[in-house]
């Protein structure tokens, strides 16, 4: 038990401890017990600790709760005092996010979006940051850090200094908040260090660890999950810290979207078999030879425990810089490329031995050479191993017209969040849960077709692009609207949602084009006045039961010679 300087050993304080119903009363205590006493003593009640004799502190010859409550009385006692209390970095106190290692009296945040997450109480708290060597790098590419308070962005910077004190609030008052400390640039731009969390409290336990969420998720990826150039502002910037931010990332998004706790392991450049190469192959930077590792930076590149905390997903998008090398022979290289997907994936699996595993790739490209390679790896590995808890889809390409693009051509923030309303989506389904649905295009996935009264004389031609669009000619419109519909067919809503549907349209000749969507029943009815000049439609809804089999109907009837092209359609659940 810690005594302090000067302290008596409390059970030789304390002459007599009687324990009534609901109550304690202490009788010739001459001091008080601190904070490390009731933690100790905590500990070895609950059996994480040895018992020791010295924790009998009303001396009934037991180690037991009523030592416990004694003790907590006598540091109750302590509080309304305010103190000020340097707090150590330790699983005691805070909670630790992504990978981290202790060094040079720190905690060290390795991976992009390692993090510290505490509860503290106090009239004023702050904490003391390392930045270690890493401060003397180039302005633009020292590791950069995020402080949330209250889930509240308060500072946003990279390190500047070898220590620095960094002010979570300051009241006249006390106050509760829970805090937040996290990398947000990659691990190979170096790492910060938390070193202390000071506090100005009354509180017999000033800081506490935030707890753990229901799930964890792995990603594991390269430059797009660690976020590269989110924030720049054309595809010619370079490579910044001072742009790259996972807190934009589809992986930050995702997690915080399930409510999950989350890890990455993220490195920019790197791939399955080849990092990124004009061709020629790259084996200086592969995920799976650092994957086992808390960072690959020197120094910092110790064996990570995955026993920690056991994961629920792993999520990988990888296959992007292995592009070049892999299409500069593909008939030889795409079998290296499978192989080591399949080992990877083996290698994932001894560690995670319980999680879901869902492979993608194709934000950047890749969809046409790289992804068939993933599902074919995933299929071996599947035949191989038995193992049918890896799942695996494609990314769509970046759309940079409508959605922009960052440093490096890399995805824009816009692109980032719809990548983690799917990548959220596609965690729900693999691990059996029901998603919200929220940010996804309903419709993505919808059968498009025309219906046709025949008996009428209706006939019409359509088409569907490789974009979705939907191109319908009516040589014979019949004699009403009802006579010619296109129809897209199989759209999921969700009970409660509210959605919005927008589109294009175009139509020679000019008409009124009416416009509902309607399964078990109709939750929208409108029309948007088509010309051949391109015209906007958007229009929210709200749907209160759940329907499996919905559809978005357009009404072309009624008109001969007659063409119409539904364009750039969504259908989005933005609640």
């Amino acid at each position: 038990m810690k005594t302090g300087k000067g302290k008596k050993h409390i059970a030789a304080v304390i002459s007599a401890a009687v324990i009534t119903t609901g109550t304690i009363s202490i009788a010739g205590a001459a001091m008080t017990a601190g904070i490390d006493d009731v933690i100790s003593l905590q500990k070895a009640v609950a059996g994480i600790d040895t018992i020791k004799q010295d924790y009998d502190v009303n001396e009934d010859g037991k180690v037991n709760v009523f030592d416990l409550s004694v003790m907590k009385n006598l540091a109750h006692k302590e509080s309304g005092e305010i103190k000020d209390t340097v707090i150590p970095i330790s699983s005691e106190y805070v909670k630790f996010t992504g990978r981290h290692i202790t060094k040079d009296s720190s905690e060290w945040l390795l991976q992009s979006g390692s993090a510290v997450e505490f509860k503290v109480t106090g009239t004023k708290a702050s904490a003391v940051l390392n930045g270690g060597s890493f401060f003397e790098a180039d302005k633009d590419h020292r590791p950069r850090y995020a402080v949330f308070v209250d889930g509240e962005l308060i500072l946003d910077k990279t390190i500047d200094e070898k220590e620095e004190t960094v002010t979570l609030f300051e009241e006249q008052s006390r106050r509760t908040a829970e805090v937040k400390i996290m990398l947000l640039s990659e691990a190979t731009s170096g790492p910060v260090g938390v070193s202390s969390i000071n506090v100005s409290s009354d509180a017999a336990v000033p800081v506490k660890p935030l707890p753990n969420k229901k799930l964890l998720i792995e990603f594991i990826g390269d430059s797009i999950t660690c976020a590269y150039g989110v924030e720049g502002k054309s595809s010619s910037d370079p490579f910044k810290t001072t742009t790259e931010n996972f807190s934009k990332s589809y992986a930050y998004l995702a997690a915080k979207q399930l409510d999950a706790d989350y890890s990455a392991v993220s490195y920019s450049g790197h791939g399955i078999v080849s990092g990124y190469s004009s061709g020629d192959k790259n084996s200086d930077c592969l995920v799976p030879d650092f994957y086992s590792l808390t960072s690959r930076l020197p120094g910092y590149d110790l064996p990570w425990d995955f026993k920690e905390r056991e994961t629920d997903a792993v999520f990988i998008n990888l296959g992007t810089n292995d592009i070049n090398y892999v299409t500069a022979d593909y008939e030889t290289r795409s079998e290296e490329f499978i192989k080591g997907y399949i080992d990877f994936l083996k290698t994932i699996r001894s560690n995670n031995p319980k999680a879901a595993i869902i492979c993608t790739m194709g934000i950047m490209g890749g969809d046409e050479d790289i992804y068939p390679l993933i599902e074919k790896a995933v299929a071996e590995y599947t035949a191989e191993t038995g193992d049918n808890n890896v799942t695996c889809y494609k990314s769509s390409v970046q759309n940079i017209t409508a959605d922009g693009i960052g440093s490096d051509w890399h995805p824009s923030e816009i692109t980032q969040q719809n990548n983690g309303y799917i990548a959220a989506d596609k965690i729900c389904k693999a691990l059996g849960i029901e998603g919200s649905g929220t940010g996804l295009d309903a419709a993505a996935d919808g059968i498009y077709d025309v219906e046709l009264n025949e008996e009428a004389g209706a006939y019409a031609a359509f088409y569907v692009g490789y974009d979705k669009s939907f191109w319908i000619n009516m040589t014979e419109g019949g004699t009403s609207p009802e006579d010619v519909k296109g129809v897209i067919s199989g759209i999921e809503l969700k009970a409660g949602g509210e959605y919005r549907l927008e589109f294009d349209c175009t139509a020679t000749p000019d008409a009124d084009v009416p416009v509902l969507v309607t399964g078990s029943s109709e939750y929208m009815s409108d029309s948007v006045s088509a010309s051949s000049d391109k015209q906007h439609f958007e229009k929210t809804f709200t749907v209160s039961q759940k329907d499996n089999d919905a559809a978005i109907i357009f009404k072309l009837g009624g008109k001969s010679y007659y063409n119409v092209t539904i364009s750039n359609l969504k259908l989005v659940k933005i609640n």
